[in-house]
């Protein structure tokens, strides 16, 4: 009796750790609204690493209203929470400043990033009939901003830091009517920030024409904006690289995911990052140097993996 009860208890916890070691890790991942271009790689993501981990991992997209909602949701979310937020917001939150004035939570204090996903970029588009150049072509000129976006907030700051307040023409049209309007010559150019390569600024490229501005290493300091290059030839007619300014964008979890979990969405988002990209180029842009733009403590388990690749760190991710 003592054998086969003995038998049966070992029986019992061989069965209990295969099913441990088979157990399916699930993940809420939170990131922008639905449509968007952050929308459509939250489903990359999700599709990727039920791949990448032969279906270990299952992870659900949520719809988003933005990223300030993102970081608050944190107080009431769990270890599976993983979310999307400019590096920015996270100092913030940390620091009870601007939209997290007077609610502030010990929750924000345990944020810890994963890895950074492709940056939203400035692009200034002007048309190769209006022959501008460079910003201070842009004078006289119509130019859309669309408006509520980052890029509308972002083109408007540009155009009054850079001496052009007052001397361009802002049409009242959605930026969803750019590519028509700057093709029947309703204006001369569009404002617009996105992963790049831009759906927007390709489908302008290959049907009007377009020069994408580069801004000067002055004026891109004096935005306080990421600097960002979009290589020569990511658009249709670009013979040349594009300086311009980006906000980084990154995934984050909290401490209460355990660092295995942490880990392996790690290793299986750059290990199919390339594989991401053969279906949407925005993967092309991110590379482990953006870890960078990354100023708070990464998770433990995200720390490993990178470790193990040698990615260079600072004492901040720590």
């Amino acid at each position: 009796m003592t054998f086969l009860k003995s038998f049966g208890l070992a029986t019992a916890a061989i069965c209990l750790l295969g099913t441990t070691a088979f157990a399916e890790t699930r993940v809420t991942y939170k990131s922008a609204k639905a449509g968007s271009s952050y929308f459509q790689m939250a489903v990359q993501i999700s599709e990727a690493m039920k791949e990448g981990s032969g279906g270990e991992i299952s992870v659900t997209v949520e719809e988003s209203q933005g990223s300030v909602q993102n970081v608050m949701e944190v107080r009431a979310r769990g270890g599976d929470y993983v979310f999307t937020t400019p590096p920015a917001l996270i100092g913030l939150a940390q620091g009870g400043k601007a939209m997290f004035e007077d609610k502030g939570d010990p929750a924000f204090d345990e944020i810890r990033a994963l890895f950074p996903i492709p940056s939203l970029t400035m692009h200034f588009v002007m048309s190769e009939a209006s022959g501008v150049t460079d910003f201070a072509g842009m004078e006289g000129k119509t130019i859309l901003l669309g408006s509520g976006s980052f890029g509308a907030r972002e083109g408007a700051k540009y155009i009054e830091m850079f001496g052009l307040d007052g001397k361009v023409n802002i049409a009242d049209v959605e930026l969803s009517n750019a590519v028509s309007a700057l093709k029947n010559g309703q204006i001369d150019g569009f404002v617009t920030a996105g992963s790049y390569p831009a759906p927007n600024v390709i489908e302008a490229a290959a049907s009007t024409g377009v020069t994408v501005l580069s801004l000067s290493d002055e004026q891109i300091a004096e935005t306080k904006r990421t600097a960002l290059t979009i290589p020569a030839g990511t658009y249709t007619g670009q013979d040349a690289d594009i300086a311009t300014t980006s906000l980084p964008v990154v995934a984050y979890t909290t401490s209460k995911m355990d660092e295995e979990t942490a880990y392996q969405l790690t290793k299986t988002y750059w290990e199919t990052k390339e594989s991401m990209a053969g279906d949407a180029k925005w993967w092309d842009g991110v590379s482990v140097d953006m870890l960078s733009n990354i100023t708070s403590q990464i998770h433990p388990g995200a720390l490993r993996y990178y470790k193990e690749i040698g990615a260079t760190l600072s004492d901040a991710h720590m």
